[in-house]
């Protein structure tokens, strides 16, 4: 029998016990991966990570970190070698998403957005891809190995279509909105990707982005219809439907891929 393509392979996995977090772990394991899951919130990433090496069979290890604060990404970093080893994988997956679709406020519109929101969901999506990155890529480098998985959406390259969110008997100056650090963070990780898929290129590190559509998650009928309206594939993703992509990107079924954009969002963005 073949070995599993990604054996051994010690990959952490930012924001870790999140929805797509836990699939991403989940992928990893099963394809004979060690995953790290790495979250401010600990309990949480424990407990994801108890329920997913029973599951599974696998090891699976938790480890605080807050991205957005370097000394927290230095300590987990290392906790993160203490426990599993080397780190082969990372995916940076942490982000603030606002569920604007059970929004009411006008919080979430451009000419509301507030510089707190902004400065919190830039420093989680993107600084923090950008410190863990540059603590745990350095070390790939010095080993001239290593896989960097950048998770963003396909609002980092295509804008939200507002209409999506409407709510009837509101003043459009009312609509709650998908927020602009949302689609800018997203698109960051865009640049992100191919300036280290080049600076780093030489040194067998590689870096791609995986471009994630919406996924199914509990939204009424009414959102599920006008979202799924807007897609080719006539619904949104399942959060089973993203594994086999982010298995492929970690492991040497890609080896000569690195600064691309893999999109799986149901043929959304071709529209």
């Amino acid at each position: 029998m073949d070995r599993a393509p990604l054996h051994g392979q010690v990959a952490v996995i930012t924001g870790g016990a999140g929805l797509l977090g836990k699939r991403h772990a989940i992928a990893i394991a099963r394809a004979g991966g060690v995953p790290v899951l790495a979250d401010v919130r600990i309990d949480a990433a424990r407990a994801a990570a108890a329920d997913i090496g029973k599951n599974t069979g696998a090891v699976v290890h938790a480890v605080e970190c807050d991205v957005s604060d370097e000394s927290s990404v230095v300590s987990a970093v290392a906790d993160a070698t203490s426990r599993a080893g080397t780190i082969d994988i990372l995916v940076n997956n942490a982000a603030n998403n606002p569920k604007v679709e059970n929004a009411m406020a006008p919080f979430t519109r451009f000419e509301q957005l507030s510089r707190a929101e902004w400065d919190a969901d830039i420093a989680v999506g993107l600084t923090g891809a950008f410190l863990c990155s540059k603590i745990v890529g350095a070390q790939m480098a010095v080993r001239r190995a290593g896989v960097i998985v950048n998770i963003s959406s396909e609002y980092g390259i295509i804008a939200p279509d507002q209409r999506l969110y409407e709510k009837p008997g509101l003043r459009a100056d009312q609509q709650p909105a998908k927020p602009a650090s949302y689609t800018v963070t997203k698109a960051g990780l865009h640049g992100l990707t191919i300036y280290l898929a080049a600076y780093w290129g030489a040194v067998g590190v590689r870096v791609n982005t995986l471009v994630l559509g919406g996924v199914e998650a509990g939204q009424d009928a009414e959102f599920l219809a006008r979202a799924s309206a807007r897609i080719p594939m006539g619904r949104m993703a399942q959060p089973t439907e993203f594994e086999g992509a982010l298995v492929f990107l970690c492991s040497d079924a890609s080896a000569f891929m690195t600064g691309a954009h893999l999109v799986v969002d149901g043929g959304k963005s071709v529209w």
